[in-house]
């Protein structure tokens, strides 16, 4: 039977991961950061800047863009969704649960907003 550990690595083996030094380059080129903490989660850590709040449990039905609850970033499957989580372990996950709806370009941030919040805006910490 497979482990938690196991479904993890599996997941990060299809995803090119971003550090979180790369995130504000990917934005920047038109990338959507995804939020997916639950919102007692984002009240205790801080909301990140920027980020579009989808609680994971209806990530899939909204960057899906054949979803009738697709948000309007989800405009077709080549949007590069970036997911973040609090410490990149549930966003590795869900970045390949998108994977599976044929969004390819889906990933997630090394270390989640623990990590990202450390870098600033241009990318140093």
């Amino acid at each position: 039977m497979p482990t938690i550990d196991d479904l993890l690595l599996d997941a990060r083996e299809r995803l090119q991961r971003l550090d979180p030094g790369e995130v504000a380059d990917e934005l920047a080129h038109g990338a959507v950061l995804v939020d997916i903490r639950p919102a007692a989660q984002r009240a205790v850590e801080g909301a990140a800047p920027g980020a579009l709040v989808i609680e994971r449990n209806v990530l899939e039905w909204r960057c899906d863009p054949a979803s009738e609850a697709r948000v309007a970033e989800a405009v077709d499957h080549d949007v590069r969704w970036i997911v973040l989580c609090s410490q990149g372990f549930t966003s590795s996950l869900a970045a390949a649960a998108l994977q599976q709806l044929g969004l390819h370009r889906a990933t997630d941030v090394v270390g989640g907003w623990e990590a990202l919040r450390a870098v600033d805006v241009s990318g140093t910490a």
